[in-house]
């Protein structure tokens, strides 16, 4: 897939140009980091180390857990770096990569919680049949599903980017683009 525009890197323009706000956003926003990625490594460990969770509920959650750590790495560490940079910048590679793990982690994330609803629904409906009906197997078959599912899905997103119109470099009224290859795509 041949690169069809000029577009080397974006320039970001970040939440706020004031100085003292970037430090606060750096502030707030590596706590928030943090404690995502505390929680989401505690309910793992807690989980994976106890043999009193056993049951697909607490199997789904392991990897829902994972899922979310992996996914708040995707976009928080680069905006806590660049709070602390003047110039702001995301090159095209650099921005499809990132696009890519955000859809494909995402997609694995709304498949899990499918999967949890499903898992919730026979453990209600049918309680006398829930150990037959997840077993360990289809349990593992479910997360692959929702890997394979989150995978296609970010495939397919950065297969439509690279088919996208960009405006020319640098240039920051999202209006003076060119829409027209845009509207022959729908």
């Amino acid at each position: 897939m041949e690169n069809r525009n000029n577009v080397t890197e974006f320039i970001l323009l970040g939440l706020t140009q004031n100085p003292k706000m970037q430090k606060i956003i750096f502030v707030v926003f590596l706590v928030v980091y943090i404690i995502s990625m505390a929680g989401n490594v505690f309910t793992t460990v807690a989980i994976t180390t106890s043999s009193l969770l056993g049951s697909p509920m607490y199997f789904f959650l392991v990897h829902l857990s994972f899922i979310d750590a992996c996914y708040s790495c995707v976009d928080t560490p680069k905006l806590v770096i660049d709070s602390l940079y003047e110039k702001k910048t995301s090159t095209f590679k650099g921005c499809t990569n990132q696009i890519f793990w955000e859809h494909f982690l995402a997609g694995i994330d709304i498949i899990l919680l499918t999967v949890m609803a499903y898992d919730r629904y026979v453990a209600i409906c049918k309680p006398l049949h829930y150990p037959t009906i997840m077993n360990r197997r289809l349990c593992w078959l479910l997360v692959g599903v929702a890997w394979m599912g989150g995978f296609l899905h970010g495939l397919i997103q950065i297969l439509f980017i690279f088919r996208l119109p960009f405006c020319d470099p640098n240039v920051i009224d999202h209006f003076m683009c060119d829409l027209t290859p845009l509207l022959k795509l729908a």
